[in-house]
């Protein structure tokens, strides 16, 4: 340790080994506390944060007595710090992040402070996993000319993101074509434990993207936070925390054989959303974990963000350990890591009950209720078991639209769509399966899915069954790892034959990069007014998200992907209809061709070996040449090139001074969009394809490019004219002003309809702030900054909503735009608002977190609100009009 640190805890380093005492650390058992064993082993973590970093000024050890005292201050809104030990990003999140802080560096030179101030301290990867597209499928060059394409469409992206490699230190950059962040994350990025400078701490993140949490299911702490936030701890600023409560999730119980981890995800999913977990964390234990793999609890932690939680933590274990060794970690550091765990009561023992810790409450799972399930067709909580999904698909038909309902009229249940494909005659009906993709970290971390479906695809391809050419089938692996083991088992051939071909090493899909259908299906969708069914391995299933084709989409695990595509339609019993018809014209069913439980693990054992994790993650770095050949600048402030439609600096510090505003109130404010429950970040920011008749497109048409060269909005998130004019863009957005899906909304002064963004500009010609009236789960799914950011830049001072997802609400913080939450038992129907009322939202000048304001109507009508900023730093941060200019403040001090 650094003797220039004042830490009253520096009594309690010692030496993890008396024989090696250049390996110190915090012995936390030396506090003498009886409090600590009985913390959370995840709140264990939080307290070692604070008492390494315990400087009397960002931490302090009131803090430290905070957290040992959880057991009270859990329920007291308590305050806390922390600093995590590094940060991820991809590159969606990444490329925003990196012009936020080209931007900063420019403005902290303008008020007179050293541009380099503005550099991480805190470690970054930044893995290049979201640009990619599935334009090729199908055929056995659809990987390289994917890839290809990716990067003559990101070339721009990939410059910009590799002068931020050369001119910021402590980033480090993971290629394209490696794999997916969070599967790259928990087989080669996380350390599990830290060795730094000769002392040693737990390895704990947060990351821009929601999924971070699947870190978790290895024992690291980390979630997912906004990139503003994240820009802030690069930058050596702790996250302002309230102290979580602490759900307890106790696991009993054996599965039965034919189920898969995805099954138990979705199962979990959907019972802890009913328990409702939103802001707290959730621990797992009980001896049912210990015949979780890492890879089946790594997926539980994944789907975190799907029911709510902040984290989902499985303490290391044995099984841990194993995974570790099993993907080619050190020996030596498999020592340290087990040494230091056990000495600070960080490693776990799930068979031993004397060490489970106290929890806020406790539920459970018995894993052998535990049915194979889907989930849809619009959320992921909304699980439907396999053996009802034709009965609960034909129910969602008729219902009236909703999140389990399409309307659509018991006459149009049965129409059909014919259309020709390749030369044949083919017809289209509700519930035809269209896309069928095994994509996403939430499953192709896990072989025992993967080689599940290998095993699958084997069986189907020796009884003769096929997957209908025009349905859009894809194989997304997280790692190169995963194509290994699949080509190494003899799997991927029959995989292939099926239409499974490898397409990239990426999100893809579950983020929307599902490229484009073939027109003629495209068109009978459209002209049979059909509700087209996708179904993918992913973690999300919004409307609009997939594709803007499939109304209808599917959670399932890997295997039940490529039977949903042999039978070509959702609309299935599959316990009662065969999947189809074998060459010797038999029928087929489901049962017949299921792999079990003991079929995958003997190939598993054999197949997923230490030497394919060396092998692929040895070169990792430096295996993409033309990654390796692309030239970017080196200087320290970036020249910002106006032609370019990709990267530009943005307006967020335009007029930025030294001195302080005082809050102001927001007067007599229209009401932009008047919105209903579970508004997702993909409705307020999509991150998929710029339609045509877009105002984006319009812009990016002005500036000289085709429909083709458009990319996608997650691939523009580096330029804010672009961002802006696709905020409320998504095709499914329901507006209660227009009373239909559509990214438009109602000027009011006019009575016009016009896109959300061609009024929002209206209003801000006219100097007329703007509001957003929203219901409940406001700003639900994707981590994504330009959700806050875009809204700040139309306007939008304020939201009024009923309740809001967690990173969200901090994002909206972090852009100083005001969330704003009704009191219990007030809704926007309740207090009878129409949305067309003139809104003034009283600010006062002594702020105090989750203070009660008024907001008065034009139509002298006043009721009361909470203000929705939680924190001391959150009101810190709003008085500076948001974090990042808080941070240029203070890196511009002398």
């Amino acid at each position: 340790m650094s003797a220039t640190v004042k830490n009253p805890f520096e009594h309690i380093v010692e030496p993890l080994d008396p024989k090696h005492p250049e390996q110190q650390f915090f012995n936390l058992s030396k506090l003498g506390d009886p409090r600590y064993d009985r913390l959370p082993f995840s709140i264990r973590v939080l307290l070692e944060s604070a008492v390494r970093n315990c400087d009397e000024f960002l931490v302090k050890r009131s803090d430290v007595e905070s957290i040992l005292n959880w057991k009270q201050t859990q329920f007291q809104t308590v305050e806390v710090p922390f600093r995590p030990a590094r940060v991820i990003l991809q590159d969606f999140t990444g490329v925003p992040a990196v012009v936020d802080f080209a931007a900063m560096r420019d403005a902290v030179m303008k008020l007179g402070g050293d541009p380099e101030k503005i550099n991480p301290v805190c470690p970054a990867d930044l893995v290049i996993d979201h640009s990619i597209q599935v334009d090729f499928n199908r055929k056995s060059d659809s990987l390289q000319k994917n890839q290809d394409l990716e990067f003559d469409r990101n070339k721009e992206r990939f410059q910009f993101l590799k002068w931020g490699s050369k001119a910021f230190r402590n980033m480090r950059i993971i290629p394209p074509g490696s794999g997916i962040v969070h599967q790259v994350n928990l087989e080669y990025l996380a350390r599990v434990v830290f060795n730094q400078n000769g002392l040693l701490y737990p390895d704990s993140l947060v990351g821009t993207d929601s999924h971070t949490t699947m870190i978790d299911g290895l024992g690291v702490l980390g979630w997912g936070v906004g990139g503003i936030e994240a820009e802030a701890v690069m930058l050596g600023q702790p996250i302002s925390m309230v102290l979580p409560e602490v759900v307890g999730y106790k696991v009993h119980g054996a599965a039965d054989k034919f189920i898969t981890s995805t099954d138990i995800v979705l199962t979990v999913t959907k019972h802890l959303r009913q328990v409702g977990v939103v802001g707290k964390f959730v621990e797992f234990f009980g001896p049912g974990v210990a015949q979780l793999s890492i890879a089946d609890r790594a997926t539980i932690a994944n789907m975190c963000p799907e029911y709510g939680a902040t984290a989902a933590f499985f303490p290391v274990d044995d099984v841990s350990l194993q995974y570790l060794e099993q993907t080619g970690r050190e020996p030596e550091k498999l020592a340290y890591i087990t040494k230091y765990l056990k000495a600070v009561a960080i490693f776990r023992d799930y068979n031993d009950v004397s060490q489970d810790p106290e929890f806020t409450q406790v539920v459970e799972l018995d894993l052998s209720t535990v049915v194979p399930c889907c989930s849809g067709p619009k959320r992921p909580q909304d699980r439907v078991p396999v053996s009802d999904m034709k009965k609960d698909f034909e129910v969602c038909l008729e219902a009236k639209q909703g999140f389990k309902g399409f309307q659509v009229a018991p006459q149009r249940h049965n129409a059909t769509a014919p259309f020709q494909f390749n030369g044949k005659e083919y017809a289209l009906s509700h519930g035809s399966v269209v896309i069928a993709a095994i994509t996403s970290c939430t499953n192709t971390s896990n072989p025992s899915v993967m080689l599940g479906a290998g095993l699958l695809a084997k069986k189907a391809v020796e009884c003769g069954l096929s997957v209908k050419p025009y349905i859009k089938t894809s194989l997304s692996p997280g790692s190169g790892v995963v194509t290994y083991y699949l080509r190494e088992s003899g799997v991927m051939d029959y995989l292939s034959q099926l239409g499974f071909e490898v397409v990239g090493y990426g999100c893809m899909t579950c983020i929307g990069n599902s490229g484009p259908l073939p027109e003629p299906v495209v068109e009978a969708i459209t002209q049979g007014d059909l509700i087209a069914a996708g179904v993918l391995s992913g973690n999300r299933n919004f409307e609009g998200r997939v594709h803007p084709n499939t109304r209808a989409n599917y959670l399932a695990s890997p295997p039940l992907v490529i039977a949903y595509a042999l039978a070509g339609t959702v609309r299935i019993d599959f316990d009662n209809e065969p999947i189809g018809m074998s060459s010797e014209g038999k029928d087929v069913f489901l049962r017949d061709i299921w792999p079990t439980r003991e079929e995958i693990q003997a190939v598993e054992r054999m197949f997923v070996i230490p030497s394919m994790f060396k092998e692929v993650y040895e070169k990792i770095e430096h295996v993409n040449e033309r990654w390796n050949s692309l030239a970017a600048p080196s200087d320290k402030l970036y020249t910002w090139d106006p032609k370019s439609t990709y990267i530009k600096s943005p307006p967020f510090f335009d007029g930025l001074t030294r001195k302080l505003q005082p809050p102001a109130s927001i007067t007599d404010a229209c009401v932009l969009l008047n919105l209903g429950d579970s508004v997702t970040t993909d409705h307020i920011s999509p991150a998929g394809n710029i339609a045509r008749n877009s105002p984006a497109a319009r812009y990016l048409t002005s500036r000289g490019l085709n429909s083709r060269d458009y990319n996608s909005y997650g691939s523009r998130r580096g330029n804010d004219a672009v961002m802006a004019r696709g905020t409320f863009a998504n095709i499914r957005l329901f507006n209660k002003f227009l009373n239909k899906q559509a990214p438009q909304t109602i000027h009011l002064p006019t009575g016009e309809t016009l896109d959300v963004f061609d009024a929002a500009d209206r209003y801000q010609q006219s100097r007329i702030p703007l509001l957003v009236l929203a219901g409940k789960e406001y700003g639900s799914g994707s981590s994504r900054d330009w959700a806050a950011k875009g809204p700040f830049l139309l306007g939008i001072k304020a939201v009024l909503a009923e309740s809001y997802e967690r990173i969200h609400r901090s994002n909206l913080v972090g852009m100083g735009v005001i969330p704003l939450e009704y009191l219990p038992g007030d809704t926007a129907d309740s207090l009878g608002l129409t949305g067309r009322e003139r809104y003034t939202v009283v600010i006062p000048e002594l702020l105090t977190p989750r203070m009660v304001v008024d907001i008065k109507l034009d139509t002298g009508k006043t009721f009361q609100v909470r203000l929705r900023f939680d924190t001391d730093v959150e009101l810190a941060y709003f008085r500076h009009g948001g974090i990042l200019n808080y941070m240029i403040r203070k890196m511009s001090e002398s």
